[in-house]
């Protein structure tokens, strides 16, 4: 009985491990061989753990349409492949599972004869979590960097034989200077000193144009960093040293158009993958775009200004790409997350925003911030209108629908605003009144805070020369930025009071050298070393405003108050909880007393307030004495060293 008892135990026992579940055997895909025969494959890699995960290779090779692509990777199916127009390009839809590894694998084409060809792809693993990318907001500084006119901090890459403007000279304002990638990252202590939490290069990616190549935005590879610039490894470099310090890299993008020297303008994928391609091709003049922005909005506007400001080439020399075409459509929106995710960064500028299709704009946007939710993008819309302004920020009520899920424009408007102010006399209805109206129409933006709003670019005279050489006008023009509800942007050399007045309006003097950056330089801004007493000067007011402003809760995002304008003097308020910060700017030349009555509704009456600039401390009662003329800086804090 014992005997038998114990048969059936272990009957019943063999069964029950049996039918247990079993841990799962990793499965270890077998070595591959890497294999590189294809010209071509972009994205050049991609990641596991999209929300969206869906991805689209473009591959070009000789006669590739007449091949057949296969990949035996777990995880990873093909769903379409489609051929183009040019026998040479495939463009391949693959579906990653959320069971797909990281991992190299091979993509096999095998041609209509028999031969196979094969491509080896690598996935990799994010590095970070979709909602760990933090954009730049107003808690921000950005520091506007022309790389090439910064700093050279690596002499060998200055001259690449194999791209077709060779030359560096140094008193051409339009030729290639020699700044580079580690010339930014040299002086990123230099740059956090001043109080800067953001920087923004203009385009580091190939421009391989045959002359004024030194500015970025005639782009001609959308995954490679021009070689005198420096590398990739370099420009991450550039992310990751810049983290260390507190600093987010904003990248500048372009989606509108590429250079006439890019790669696909010698064999262009689709018929339509550039606009006017069919002139082109045929050597006859293209059109180039009218620059009516207007006509995105205007409802009376005639189709063929619409067209033509949509189509139209930027330049002879920078082809208009049609966003209209899915599978470039496809690729713009790659690209941008390509770069994203390999530099981790902290924001895109995207150039020339209204002249792309605005349909696609709204999709690129929209597709970036749904994959990164606390992610930002700041668009160009070159406007002096707020209704313009507006029309591009996510959430505003157009009355044609249109939704743009962009989440900041640039205001050209105030921009021009404060140097109307400062420029003018005080009188009715010119002066500080221009400041103060113009403040005044936040009431059209979804989100005023979130504007990115400056004094000049590397597109327009710089402010010192705008505000013909006058420093207390310019100090108040960077003080009453820095403190609006707004996300500051300031130029490289504001801080130096670089100028272009000999010609106004030249680009290639407004994106000068900044002194220092080149060791033959006798004067060297970031030392100080030849520096003029008002240069210095300027260089220590922005340092004390912006790092004052870095610790400010009320300016990153408090209430504002501001007062109307009166004998010259304009007062405005940034408030939260127990935290005022005042900015008074005032144009009279002697000594002035100012009621304080007047901004009771404020608060501050019976408080200590210090100014920021030279560390007073005096109470908020009567009347204050302004000595001179320029900006004052009071806040209720204590002054952190």
């Amino acid at each position: 009985m014992k005997k038998g008892f114990l048969s059936v135990f272990v009957l019943v026992f063999a069964l029950f491990v049996s039918c247990s579940p079993k841990k799962e055997q990793k499965q270890e895909e077998a070595p591959i061989t890497v294999s590189n025969d294809i010209e071509r494959v972009e994205p050049p890699h991609w990641w596991v753990g999209f929300k969206n995960n869906k991805l689209q290779l473009l591959v070009k090779n000789p006669n590739i349409a007449n091949s057949t692509p296969k990949i035996s990777k777990t995880g990873i199916s093909i769903k379409k492949v489609t051929k183009a127009d040019s026998p040479n390009y495939l463009f391949i839809d693959v579906e990653i599972s959320e069971t797909a590894k990281a991992g190299l694998f091979n993509i096999d084409f095998t041609s209509e004869d028999g031969t196979t060809k094969t491509q080896t792809y690598e996935l990799k693993n994010r590095v970070k979590k979709a909602e760990d990318y933090i954009g730049f907001s107003s808690a921000d500084a950005v520091y506007l960097i022309t790389p090439d006119r910064f700093a050279n901090a690596d002499t060998s890459n200055d001259i690449n034989s194999s791209l077709l403007e060779k030359n560096i000279d140094r008193t051409d304002d339009y030729a290639r200077h020699g700044g580079d990638i580690k010339g930014i990252t040299t002086h990123l202590e230099y740059i956090e000193s001043l109080g800067y939490t953001a920087i923004w290069p203009s385009p580091l990616l190939t421009n391989n144009m045959p002359k004024q190549s030194y500015h970025g935005y005639a782009i001609t590879d959308f995954y490679g960093v021009d070689p005198r610039f420096g590398t990739l490894d370099e420009y991450k470099q550039l992310a990751i040293k810049s983290k260390e310090k507190g600093i987010k890299l904003i990248m500048d993008q372009v989606a509108n158009h590429c250079g006439l020297e890019h790669w696909w303008m010698k064999d262009l994928p689709f018929k339509d993958w550039v606009n006017y391609q069919d002139k082109f091709i045929n050597n006859k003049p293209v059109t180039i775009a009218n620059h009516k922005r207007t006509s995105n909005q205007d409802i009376y506007a005639s189709k063929a200004d619409k067209k033509e400001m949509t189509d139209g080439w930027f330049g002879n020399h920078m082809p208009d790409l049609n966003q209209r075409n899915p599978f470039l459509a496809t690729y713009i929106i790659q690209n941008s997350i390509w770069w994203i995710e390999t530099l981790e960064l902290g924001g895109i500028r995207q150039d020339t925003y209204p002249y792309p299709d605005k349909d696609f704009m709204a999709n690129w946007a929209g597709t970036i911030m749904d994959e990164y939710p606390n992610f930002s993008i700041v668009g160009e819309e070159w406007s002096y209108n707020p209704l313009l302004i507006a029309y591009w920020q996510k959430n505003n009520p157009n009355k044609d629908g249109y939704e743009s899920n962009l989440t900041s424009t640039m205001d050209f408007a105030m921009q021009k605003n404060i140097i109307d102010a400062l420029n003018e006399d005080e009188t009715w209805g010119t002066g500080f009144i221009k400041t103060y109206e113009g403040l005044a129409n936040d009431f059209a933006y979804q989100s005023p805070i979130d504007i990115m709003a400056f004094l000049d670019n590397h597109d327009m005279d710089r402010v010192y020369t705008q505000l013909n050489e006058n420093i207390e006008n310019t100090k108040m023009a960077v003080a009453y930025l820095a403190l609006l509800p707004r996300i500051p942007q300031f130029y490289y050399g504001t801080e130096i009071l670089m100028q272009n007045t000999a010609k106004p309006g030249d680009h290639g003097l407004i994106r000068t050298d900044f002194p220092g950056g080149w060791d033959t330089d006798t004067t060297n801004a970031f030392t100080g070393k030849g520096l003029t007493n008002n240069q210095k000067e300027m260089q220590r007011f922005m340092s004390n405003l912006l790092n004052f402003r870095k610790q400010s809760k009320a300016i990153h995002k408090g209430k504002t108050i501001h007062f109307a304008p009166q004998n010259g003097i304009y007062v405005l308020f940034r408030i939260l909880n127990n935290e005022i910060v005042t900015i008074i700017l005032n144009k009279n030349e002697d000594p002035y007393q100012l009621d304080l009555s007047r901004f009771k509704e404020v608060g501050l009456d019976g408080k200590k307030v210090t100014n920021i600039f030279t560390g007073e401390t005096l109470v908020w009662d009567n009347n204050i004495t302004l000595p001179k003329k320029g900006c004052y800086i009071l806040t209720t804090n204590k002054l952190k060293k």
